[in-house]
């Protein structure tokens, strides 16, 4: 069977920076889907883009599907013959189905039932004459934003320019957005030309030789290195960041990096108004001395050779020294403003039209935050900065420099308070409160930043409940789901033991009138589901995570660590004897309502005996929740195995006595409470 090489390019219009990758390894994974789909054999497969390209090369493909030979089983021999011994309807189609004739049926046992079956034979197809479903897999890509152009009815991340699809040295025929595909791809759009790809193998030194570096590796390597010849020659230090690397990588061709410079007058600026000028504005990359203090230059990538560089550079300080200028003066005219004329602003500020003003939310988070204070029984001093730091929370988003640079909201605010002579503590709580601001990043490290965080996105996330906006789908328009995670992991960082209903309930109540009587629950099952990824990210099976998460103590801490018990313990031998034991103890309980237990009830040394194991249990996993000790909780509850199976083995519950009857019910119910509180053993599955 002989083989080729596969090409397929897309070409297009500049894609934003952000969807290049993602965009490269989907169309990479649908193409090897559809080999795979389609039987065909293939060897390597190497994913290429530029801001300007997406494309996929398959090494060694095989020119035609193989030919598959399998035996095909159907009806029973008394459903394929009828009274008379003639072939039935159903034996007749069946052998239609699959290509054949009732000459070609025998029969073959199986399990002591006699089956008809044909030999099938399927006759692979050429290669060629199935690759123009290529057109399919384009037009299938789904990306973040799409949009139409000129008289298309279709709908793609950007306008379709050139499509190259080959398969070996032959054209692919297809045509897609009145874009035939040919041979010929583009080079750099002022420095490369037209050019055709003779072959596969030879795409990447092509376009090469058109100053397009069409591997995103080689690219990013390229401009790493060049970073580092920089540093070397300038004895600087070049502060990497990935995500930023990654962008620069995928907004050029032909990377070339180069230098500028800006006025050491700007270095009086705070440091994160330089960076996030430089990174986030114009995508330069910050340069440090080897004690890493900020210098007065910066780092550039070009999509472009080494021509005329100085130009470029001055250019580029051109434009930086503007935003710097600007950025001066904004930070000058905040230094005018003091905080508790900020904060009165924030009045005029509407949050959400339901929900009041951003100083509404304010007011509601300092009071939750002193809420919040008091059940973790802080010291008085915390207490206070708790307050103080909540009130002042919000108060740079009046600021200047937060209206032009939206991404230094509590960077900025930490800054200018303590410029304004607050506590450290509370400055540094006001940049605290917005993190986690993302999946990656870090919890707050103080109690003070950690409580008014707390506060702020448990009053968000409760305030929208409350009046209905709640996710659905992908739809998430105020980033619940991203405060949600957040509120688990300070939670789970700080290790507060404070449970989720009650939490929901305190900023319910902030709302009054406004809250939803659905709304607690609503938020119950919206954390269960934040809970139940997190746990799953974590590798522990389905069934024990649905066991927590259904268990009547809904504290994240302690919820995570049953999870990882119930993990740790199910490869154990006795772990389906003890769910079993008191999965039996749930299982009954529902039978029976809560009251007391008249032990004056009790007719056997069986039922005292459970009854005695239980009030112990009962003690000893009351201290134990209150020191956090899960995995001792479980060895209480599975020390209860053996005296419950006794209990069984010696006890009808369902007595023909109704109030002995009632009464053992209700001991099952006490009981099957105690084990609830850890897990709702009886929804785990054991073999």
């Amino acid at each position: 069977m002989n083989k080729q090489d596969l090409l397929i390019e897309i070409g297009l219009e500049e894609v934003p920076a952000h969807y290049v990758t993602d965009a490269m390894n989907q169309f990479t994974e649908k193409v090897t889907n559809w080999l795979e789909d389609k039987k065909l054999s293939y060897g390597t497969v190497k994913s290429y883009s530029t801001p300007r390209r997406l494309a996929v090369l398959v090494k060694e493909v095989s020119d035609k599907q193989p030919d598959i030979e399998e035996e095909a089983k159907g009806p029973a021999r008394k459903i394929a013959l009828d009274e008379n011994g003639d072939w039935s309807k159903a034996a007749i189609g069946f052998t239609k189905g699959q290509g054949a004739s009732v000459d070609d049926i025998y029969f073959k046992e199986i399990n002591g039932i006699e089956y008809v079956h044909v030999q099938k034979f399927t006759k692979g197809q050429e290669t060629k004459l199935l690759l123009a479903d290529i057109s399919q897999i384009i037009t299938g890509l789904t990306f973040p934003k799409n949009m139409r152009w000129g008289s298309q009815e279709m709908r793609y991340i950007r306008p379709i320019k050139w499509i190259v699809a080959l398969f070996g040295k032959d054209v692919i025929p297809f045509e897609i957005a009145g874009v035939t595909t040919n041979s010929y791809s583009y080079g750099h759009r002022f420095l490369g030309n037209k050019v055709e790809i003779v072959a596969p193998s030879l795409y990447e030194a092509t376009l090469l030789e058109q100053f397009v570096l069409v591997d995103p590796v080689k690219r990013k390597e390229a401009i790493s290195n060049q970073l580092s010849e920089l540093e070397n020659e300038q004895t600087w230090v070049i502060p990497v960041d990935e995500e930023l690397l990654e962008e620069v990588n995928n907004l050029v061709e032909y990377p070339t990096a180069l230098f500028g410079k800006f006025e050491t007058e700007y270095l009086s600026l705070p440091d994160e108004v330089l960076v996030t000028t430089m990174k986030e504005h114009q995508r330069y990359f910050p340069v440090r001395n080897r004690q890493g203090e900020l210098q007065p230059f910066f780092v550039t990538v070009r999509n472009g050779d080494h021509n005329h560089l100085e130009n470029v550079a001055r250019g580029n300080e051109k434009v930086l020294r503007a935003r710097l200028s600007d950025a001066n003066f904004f930070y000058k005219e905040d230094q005018k403003l003091k905080i508790e004329d900020a904060v009165q602003k924030l009045d005029k500020i509407v949050f959400h039209e339901e929900l009041g003003t951003l100083g509404d939310k304010v007011k509601r988070v300092v009071e939750l935050s002193c809420l919040l204070a008091d059940k973790l029984h802080v010291s008085n001093e915390e207490k206070q900065d708790i307050k103080r730091a909540a009130s002042i929370c919000k108060f740079d988003l009046v600021t200047h420099m937060v209206y032009e640079f939206p991404e230094l909201q509590g960077k900025i605010g930490e800054k200018y308070a303590r410029l304004s002579g607050e506590k450290e503590s509370i400055s540094v709580a006001i940049n605290e409160h917005y993190m986690p601001r993302h999946a990656e990043d870090a919890a707050p490290e103080s109690t003070v930043g950690g409580v008014v965080a707390l506060a702020d996105k448990l009053d968000t996330i409760v305030g929208f409940f409350a009046i209905g906006k709640i996710p659905t789908g992908s739809q998430d328009p105020y980033a619940l789901r991203r405060q949600a995670s957040g509120i688990v992991q300070i939670l789970l960082t700080k290790k507060w033991k404070l449970e989720l209903p009650e939490l929901f309930q305190m900023a319910l109540d902030l709302y009054g009138d406004k809250a939803i009587a659905a709304a607690a629950q609503e938020l119950l099952s919206f954390f269960r589901l934040r809970l139940k990824y997190l746990l799953a990210e974590d590798h522990i099976r389905y069934d024990l995570v649905d066991a927590v998460l259904e268990s009547s103590v809904l504290e994240v801490t302690s919820l995570v660590e049953r999870a990882k018990v119930l993990e740790s313990r199910s490869s154990q031998e006795e772990f389906k004897e003890t769910i079993e034991a008191l999965a039996r103890v749930m299982n009954i309980a529902k039978k029976g309502t809560e009251q007391d237990i008249n032990e004056q009830l009790f007719d056997s040394e069986y039922e005292k005996s459970l009854f005695t194991s239980f009030v112990h249990a009962t003690n000893s996993i009351k201290s134990l929740q209150a020191e956090g000790k899960e995995e001792e909780i479980y060895n209480v509850l599975a020390g209860l195995k053996d005296v419950i199976n006794d209990y069984f083995d010696h006890t009808m519950v369902m007595s023909e006595d109704e109030n002995i009857k009632t009464n053992r019910l209700a001991q099952m119910v006490k009981i099957a409470q105690l084990i609830e509180s850890f897990a709702k053993m009886n929804v785990i599955l054991v073999k």
